[in-house]
């Protein structure tokens, strides 16, 4: 059991992960939301008081209902394939055919293996096959894959592929640059460390669009660069 537990800790401790799909059990929607947060908030009432904690004192006794909630329908709502954002196409009228760049989109998710927070952005780009996407949709994008427990590879994979799928283009790329703070707040406590992953596909797997792309990201003027 001991020999167990120790390797459970160094491949959360690795951040490894084998699934480029969020594991799901076959029933994970059977339950309704409601039913959801009622059955968190009795488990986080018993972790509470597992830890010693007064759910009597004022400012404790609504904090499991409080969790259940934030849980259900915010930080893991991307879980539940409902809360995709629908995405609306357009016509690309202007014939804009160079890379489209949304940089330093603010990211928020939690890693699976300790549920704390991991913090950063997201870049991504893509080249128009005849379509565009709205721009605040590319934003709810990364939000929707975000907002369940995650890696930061799978993260970065999942938000590329959504992305192709809504473009209906392979002309995609996506790096995130993030903080862990499994990394930061416990463990090694490193905080001046982060963690960058990232998606080439279609022609941005050519070095010089590849080139172009990282150069656009570091410059601080995009119209010098």
């Amino acid at each position: 059991m001991e020999t167990l537990e120790m390797s459970i800790e160094e491949i959360g401790a690795e951040h490894f992960s084998a699934s480029k799909e969020t594991p799901l059990r076959n029933d994970a929607f059977i339950k309704s939301d409601e039913e959801k947060i009622k059955t968190i908030t009795w488990h986080f009432k018993e972790i509470m008081e597992a830890l010693g904690l007064d759910l009597t004192d004022d400012s404790l006794k609504g904090t499991p209902a409080r969790v259940a909630k934030m849980y259900v329908k915010e930080i893991f709502s991307g879980l539940n394939p409902k809360n995709k954002p629908g995405i609306a196409l357009f016509e690309n009228k202007y014939q804009y055919n160079e890379m489209l760049i949304e940089k330093d989109i603010t990211l928020y998710s939690n890693c699976e293996h300790h549920f704390v927070p991991i913090v950063g952005k997201a870049h991504i780009a893509y080249i128009s096959n005849g379509t565009v996407i709205g721009l605040s949709k590319l934003n709810r994008l990364v939000q929707y894959y975000a907002q369940r427990p995650q890696v930061q590879e799978r993260l970065t994979g999942q938000i590329a592929e959504g992305l192709k799928e809504a473009l209906g283009t392979d002309d995609v790329a996506v790096v995130i640059d993030a903080v862990h703070l499994c990394v930061a707040s416990r463990g090694i406590k490193d905080t001046s460390s982060s963690t960058i992953t990232a998606s080439y596909s279609g022609r941005f797997q050519d070095e010089g669009v590849k080139k172009e792309f990282l150069s656009l990201l570091n410059s601080n003027d995009a119209l010098n660069g």
